[in-house]
């Protein structure tokens, strides 16, 4: 076996106890350093430790005491500022309706004689209702004290009798009386319970009803627009139908959860209207809530435990965060309701401007239509016109050369008739024939300055009424 094979020796002391170690080997096991072990003083020292560990826990048992005691004190003075915020809200909210029915009593009408002779009876059933609940149990405590004061003035005095039999008898009375009371105000609240609640699953039914119509009702607005295209405006009616159809699909979905959320809930109806309650009563922006609701409802609720409560507030919070969806859903179809009436008038204010412009760009063509006929007519007769002018002028021209071919042939008859002897009938058939000439050409002439006159004023007109009609394209 080679060097590198033989293992180092292993201690689990350290260099440091090297000396100690020497030390209790030199004196060894039966050395007087080492004493017996006393085994009832380590008991008695271990029943003070159990005994001191003892009034520690009783201690820490008393401060936890101590501190629920507390807690409980501080949740119930935050409950008494709860209930006194909310006792002067609906104090506050009381005078203010209180004042309204007053003002609106006031104004003094025929039709609210009925109204009054139902206040003046609420208000005497309230007295009454007061005199025979809360004085007697006034009359009863103020009883109870002056009895108490006397009882604690004379107690020294031995010529003193006090009987309590009698004061448990009158409690015990008003007791049964208070008890009969609360058991026919508890029949009235469950009648009038069953009638409310009757009314409200006809109110119900009765209002999905009428938001089924309302929201499948085409608005008046629509219904009053006018449209010169039938079948753009029975497209806008099948849009809204399938905007309504959409929404009604949402709303029905979320109703029908809302009866899922409803169904799941297994507590009685007085449970949800104490729970309900004292919800509302806590504001949510308010520190610490859910502990003191929690706290009151485990008051008020003793037969439900804490996992019954939070179960039931996840459930209370779906159902309250499913119809916080509803109201959404709600308000969401008014603004597109709103937006669909927008934009469809908007649409069928456009189709009727078109259709106006339609027609007015189809009375501009027909007029344009005319007016081109017209001057096309009016080039035809100054065509015929010019031709004719002309034709005239030809006929002038035609004359004038006949009348000097004549003059021409007539010199030469007379220049070969000179001699003759018959110079005065041929001047005078001369004459005659110059003078039929002249006048043929007087009525020529002014024939052709009229019609040439003619034709200047009907140019002018032609030229003003093609600058009329430049115009009116300019403008369109």
């Amino acid at each position: 076996m080679t060097e590198r094979g033989i293992p180092g020796f292993i201690t689990s002391h350290r260099s440091s106890n090297i000396d100690s170690l020497v030390v209790r080997v030199k004196n060894g096991l039966k050395s007087s350093k080492y004493k017996p072990v006393d085994y009832v003083q380590l008991q008695a020292i271990t029943e003070a430790k159990k005994l001191e560990s003892v009034n520690i826990l009783l201690k820490i048992k008393k401060t936890e005491h101590a501190a629920k005691i507390n807690k409980e004190q501080m949740l119930l003075k935050q409950h008494k500022r709860v209930w006194w915020t909310e006792h002067k809200r609906l104090h506050e909210n009381r005078q203010k309706l209180e004042s309204e029915l007053q003002t609106f009593y006031d104004e003094g009408s025929e039709c609210f004689l009925d109204l009054w002779d139902l206040r003046y009876k609420l208000s005497r059933d309230l007295d009454e209702f007061q005199a025979n609940t809360v004085q007697p149990i006034w009359q009863l405590r103020e009883d109870l004290r002056y009895r108490l004061l006397e009882m604690q003035t004379n107690r020294e005095c031995p010529e003193y009798e006090f009987s309590p039999d009698a004061v448990v008898e009158e409690v015990e009375f008003v007791k049964k009386q208070q008890k009969v009371i609360l058991e026919k105000l508890h029949f009235e609240r469950v009648a009038l319970e069953q009638e409310l609640e009757e009314f409200t699953h006809d109110a119900l039914i009765c209002s999905s009803k009428d938001r089924t119509a309302l929201m499948h009702e085409i608005p008046p607005q629509l219904l009053a627009l006018e449209c010169p295209y039938p079948d753009l405006k029975a497209s806008v009616f099948a849009e809204f139908e399938k905007l309504a159809d959409g929404y009604w699909l949402k709303v029905q979905e979320i109703d029908q959860e809302l009866k899922d959320i409803s169904s799941t809930f297994q507590w009685n109806k007085e449970d949800l209207w104490i729970y309900q309650v004292v919800i509302n009563q806590y504001p949510k922006p308010m520190q610490g809530r859910r502990t003191l609701y929690l706290d009151m409802l485990q008051k008020l609720l003793p037969h439900k435990s804490r996992e019954d409560l939070v179960a039931h507030e996840r459930a209370w919070d779906h159902y309250h965060f499913t119809r916080n969806q509803w109201r959404t859903l709600m308000l969401n179809w008014i603004e597109a309701r709103k937006a669909f009436l927008l934009k469809a008038v908007m649409t069928l204010a456009e189709a009727c401007t078109s259709h106006e412009t339609e027609i007015m760009l189809a009375n501009n063509r027909r007029k344009q239509q005319e007016i081109c006929a017209d001057l096309r007519e009016k080039v035809l007769q100054w065509r015929m016109q010019q031709e004719e002018a002309a034709r005239l002028e030809a006929t002038i021209a035609a004359r004038r050369k006949e009348e000097q071919e004549e003059k021409e042939k007539l010199q030469k008859e007379k220049e070969s008739l000179q001699r003759a002897q018959d110079k005065e009938k041929v001047k005078k058939y001369w004459a005659e024939k110059q003078r039929k000439w002249q006048e043929q050409e007087a009525r020529d002439l002014l024939r052709l300055m009229e019609f040439k006159k003619l034709m200047a004023e009907q140019v002018i007109k032609d030229k003003e009424r093609l600058l009329l009609l430049q115009n009116l394209i300019l403008l369109e």
